[in-house]
């Protein structure tokens, strides 16, 4: 639900080994900031011993010895989570803020751009299998930086690494859009004079998100943040029923046959589809907390499988019923007086609140661990950097206001990497004496369509934002 975010560690969802939620993605273990930053794994191969168990264990044995004290907070990874437990944690993940934009993403795109996210799903399903084919080929790799880092060394954990920080930082951006945007679709006359200064309702709500879930990013202990954001696959269905009961039990109805191809700004719709399924930062995770491994398959199949559905479920109702006025998430068109409409739009409201500061944190603590463990003004800092990243996220919010086209921008650039790009890439380099010509061929057409869309995404979304602000 919040894109590379790891899910909490609940009771029914098992103690999986997803609850590196503060730790960073350099470090790859479940420390916190006191984690040295220089591992030895950072400065030598993960794959030197062929002949190593095959079992999985956990990479804390690549730290350095340190007191006890130090490592307290650690937690054991475990290995109980169940196939139902599993395919929770998957969808998530995958079912995500991406689904409110899906029907603008038709508007877009055209009927037949729906063609692109089946696409999307299918090839992002077998690169989320390359993951695993990666992880089996040496116990010690345990997350998605351990596995560019086996691939390409140093630079491939630290890429792997910037990649995954970016996009949860433009996630929290969306975050504030998306309040902003609805806030101020529900209280659209809201105004506020501050020194002269007059703040309309999308500024307005910006700003009061942005101090409403600061004291959130200065927790150290997300454990009851996380419990909450657990039923984000609750909300999201909940959504989408408001919006499928709107269609057909409200008065709104179906009555748009739409464009079957929008070849102008069919790009843009590319990005949106592609950050669909933005999970692939968090399918290493969900493979080593499963009990039983060789269900992973099965698992991410059953994943993208009902998250797909959703999502065409939603796009096809959404277009149909909104048309060309299709705003970028679908909430925006709902009837305001209906009572399913406020329960979807005070619903898209309050997830946010309770995902912001588990999507920042991860960036935040990466920053924290260059302060020394020893200073004394550690804790000062740290709120300063938080404070600073949460505030900065403001400020890219309000100077680029637009929820679809910032999310075309995310899905085209960053997700086409870390889900088309560079798993065929890592798996080529890791599985190299292992892969048959086939797969060679398989994974280069993978690359090459991943590439394709990223630029053409990525240049489509960036014009299009760039002649809004110019307008």
């Amino acid at each position: 639900m919040y894109g590379s975010v790891p899910s909490p560690n609940l009771g029914f969802l098992a103690n999986s080994s997803m609850s590196r939620l503060g730790s960073s993605f350099l470090s790859t273990t479940l420390t916190r900031r006191h984690t040295p930053e220089t591992l030895p794994c950072v400065t030598k191969p993960l794959l030197v011993d062929e002949e190593a168990p095959k079992h999985k264990r956990s990479s804390h044995f690549l730290l350095p010895s340190k007191p006890l004290s130090m490592v307290s907070h650690e937690m054991a990874i475990s290995k109980d989570s169940s196939f139902g437990q599993a395919v929770l944690n998957g969808v998530n993940v995958l079912c995500g803020v991406g689904i409110l934009s899906t029907p603008y993403a038709v508007k877009e795109g055209g009927w037949l751009g729906l063609i692109i996210l089946f696409a999307f799903g299918i090839l992002c399903f077998y690169t989320g299998l390359l993951l695993r084919y990666c992880l089996d080929s040496h116990p010690d790799l345990q997350t998605y930086p351990d596995i560019g880092h086996a691939a390409f060394g140093s630079f491939g954990r630290i890429l792997v690494s910037i990649i995954l920080y970016l996009e949860l930082y433009a996630m929290s951006v969306e975050y504030i859009i998306l309040e902003s945007d609805n806030l101020s679709s529900m209280f659209p006359n809201a105004t506020l004079s501050i020194g002269g200064f007059q703040l309309d309702a999308p500024h307005l709500f910006a700003l009061l998100t942005t101090l409403a879930v600061l004291p959130t990013v200065w927790l150290r202990d997300l454990s009851v943040l996380s419990y909450i954001s657990a039923g984000g696959v609750i909300a999201s269905v909940l959504v989408v029923l408001c919006l499928f009961w709107i269609g057909v039990v409200d008065d709104v109805g179906i009555h748009s046959k739409g464009t079957p191809l929008n070849l102008a700004t069919l790009p843009v719709s590319v990005g949106l589809y592609g950050y669909c399924y933005s999970g692939h930062g968090v399918f290493p995770n969900i493979y080593t907390s499963m009990a039983k491994p060789s269900q992973f398959p099965a698992v991410l199949l059953t994943c993208f499988g009902i998250c797909t559905l959703m999502y065409a479920g939603v796009a096809v109702m959404g277009y149909s019923m909104f048309g060309e006025s299709t705003e970028s998430q679908f909430t925006l068109n709902m009837p305001q007086d209906l009572v399913a409409s406020k329960i979807a739009l005070w619903t898209t409201v309050v997830n946010p609140f309770t995902k912001y500061a588990l999507t920042l944190s991860p960036v935040a603590m990466s920053l924290e661990e260059l302060i020394p463990s020893n200073h004394g003004k550690s804790r000062f800092y740290a709120i300063t950097i938080r404070s600073a990243l949460a505030f900065s996220t403001l400020l890219v919010g309000l100077a680029i206001p637009f929820f679809g086209l910032v999310m075309s921008l995310i899905g085209s650039f960053l997700t086409m990497l870390i889900t088309l790009i560079l798993p065929p890439a890592c798996f080529l380099s890791i599985v190299r004496s292992k892969v048959t010509p086939t797969q060679v061929t398989i994974c280069i057409l993978i690359m090459i369509v991943g590439a394709v869309c990223s630029v053409i995404g990525t240049y489509s979304a960036l014009a299009k934002i760039i002649e809004k602000l110019n307008t």
